[in-house]
């Protein structure tokens, strides 16, 4: 959805493994050279482990897209079978036809793959066996991935295999009843998360590879990102494609360092503060602390004059203990102060209803909704309305410029269906229990871009209109785009779509930040409809608050 907004092709960090995305960091690319090594030299087993979201299944596949011609893969993702389950996977990702009297034969399955591995090496093709999770591997199934190797010729063994999996496999592999496979294995590679500059060119590697052109992250933005991710590529992907989604949502084209905290916030379930506010809310707590040593020793004289020495120091404590805690209530603490959206949702609970909301929302145009009857979009056409539920930005809302239920998500699980009434570049006016003006930061942790709007199309049923076409709908599309302009409205227009309406759509859809295509469709005669609605018509932006609320 933010994909036009940003200038990209495709989605720049989604978590599926795709090889295009394959960013070489110095560690990868050892690994890659190991995996690689493993397929084009005979030997035993090739290890390779890392953490969770390190780049490991992604390194299989660029592995799988620089497989030699004359070499045969066989993957398995999930190993977690027994011994005959294992080897008849084997089998079957090489295309080895296995009759139903050997299925659950351990020995005429090695005998079928054997004989197999015999062919490819006369006709000089190598075998390859991936595992990729090869943690799950059962002790009675690695005991059978050693026997594998004992498939050999007088001078090369017939099966190379190779280990991708979580660190925990390498523990597996130390223990003393695996220790004849351990010895076998001549590559070990593990591979750790990116470094702090690895992270930044991570992120801007994918992003030249999904069409960006410039720098959508800001440097203290990457830093953020490097610190809340620890390198570990998964997670760098999650928090980025949240992060631009908040700035889509917000309109801003650039991506900072809140808006990754946010991000990170919504990935991991809990708030994250600026690296720098634990060390000055401490230099706050440090000067507060000696201004309250420094006032209580100048008044120290006057409240314990005539007493004993023990009385006075007991008085300079009671005196610091009783301005603590009253200083330390003005320092920051890296906590949220307690959310009013939060608040304003539970207050007014009953009103965020699908009825309840829509029956707001037809009001701001004069209408009646009827609950519990018709579906809301049926009842809107039958008023000369028309509905629209997408999920888009602030932004897009601003061109919509009409009101909107919004669809907010809060931190127990629960939706709540709430009128968006104004919105202007800082704040949004919301009809809970009257008009509530939230801020638009607080509000982009509750909404995801989904929201239904109503608006006044030209007439109905509303279709895209385009170059070549002729009638009455062309002709208000030529009107309005005059009103817009500023031109006359009384003289008579043309109902033919030619070149030069075309020209203008693109001017309109420029200026608004919509498609640039010439073609006015929805969206366009969405936004349209609302720069030259009348009176009686409810806009969001902040020139027409008495419509919005």
């Amino acid at each position: 959805m933010y994909l036009s907004f940003f200038g990209l092709n495709e989605k720049p960090f989604a978590i599926t493994p795709d090889p295009r995305y394959l960013y070489l960091s110095e560690r990868h690319a050892e690994a890659l050279a190991h995996l690689l090594y493993g397929i084009n030299e005979a030997g035993g087993f090739v290890q390779l482990t890392g953490e969770v979201g390190t780049g490991k299944t992604t390194i299989v596949r660029s592995l799988l897209a620089q497989t030699p011609k004359n070499a045969e893969i066989a993957l398995i993702l999930n190993p977690k079978m027994t011994a005959p389950e294992f080897l008849l996977t084997i089998c079957e990702e090489l295309g080895i036809g296995v009759p139903d009297s050997a299925l659950g034969s351990l020995k005429d399955l090695v005998d079928i793959l054997s004989e197999y591995l015999l062919r490819a090496h006369a006709a000089g093709q190598r075998v390859v066996l991936v595992v990729d999770e090869a943690q799950n591997l059962s002790p009675e199934v690695l005991e059978q991935v050693r026997l594998l190797t004992n498939l050999e010729t007088n001078t090369q063994k017939l099966l190379q295999i190779i280990l991708i999996g979580q660190p925990e496999l390498r523990e597996l592999l130390s223990r003393n009843e695996l220790r004849q496979l351990a010895q076998r294995i001549t590559g070990r590679y593990h591979l750790n998360p990116l470094s702090h500059e690895e992270t930044a060119a991570y992120v801007r590697h994918r992003l030249r590879v999904a069409g960006a052109t410039t720098d959508i992250f800001a440097p203290q933005a990457l830093n953020a990102v490097f610190g809340l991710s620890q390198g570990v590529p998964r997670v760098i992907n999650v928090i980025c494609d949240r992060a631009l989604l908040g700035a889509y949502s917000l309109d801003r084209h650039r991506v900072t360092p809140s808006l990754v905290r946010s991000a990170a916030a919504e990935v991991f379930g809990r708030r994250f503060t600026p690296d720098w506010l634990p060390w000055a809310a401490t230099a706050a707590i440090a000067f507060v602390l000696s201004g309250i040593t420094f006032a209580v020793w100048k008044a120290q004289p006057w409240h314990t004059r005539g007493l004993p020495a023990a009385s006075a120091s007991v008085a300079a404590r009671t005196d610091g203990a009783s301005a603590l805690p009253v200083a330390l209530a003005a320092v920051p603490r890296g906590e949220p102060k307690p959310a009013q959206l939060a608040q304003l949702l539970s207050q007014h609970l009953t009103e965020t209803d699908t009825d309840s909301a829509f029956g707001k929302l037809f009001g701001r145009w004069g209408a009646k909704y009827q609950p519990s009857s018709t579906d809301p979009c049926t009842q809107a056409q039958t008023l000369g309305l028309a509905c629209i539920a997408e999920r888009g930005s602030f932004g897009q809302l601003r061109v919509y410029n009409h009101p909107a239920i919004l669809l907010l998500h809060d931190g127990s699980g629960a939706t709540h269906q709430v009128v968006l009434t104004a919105l202007d570049d800082e704040q949004a006016h919301l009809d809970l229990g009257g008009s509530q003006a939230v801020s638009l930061g607080e509000l982009s942790h509750y909404w995801l871009g989904d929201f239904v709007m109503l608006w006044r199309p030209a007439s109905s049923p509303v279709k895209a209109l385009s170059s070549g076409m002729r009638g009455p709908q062309v002709r208000w599309l030529r009107e309005s785009l005059q009103r817009v302009r500023g031109g006359q409205s009384d003289v008579p227009v043309s109902d033919v779509f030619d070149g030069e309406l075309a020209g203008e759509v693109r001017e309109f859809q420029r200026v608004h930040r919509l498609v640039v295509d010439g073609i006015a469709g929805v969206q366009t005669q969405i936004a349209l409809a609302a720069a030259v609605a009348g009176s009686d018509a409810p806009l969001l932006s902040a020139a027409d608050t008495h419509h919005g609320g």
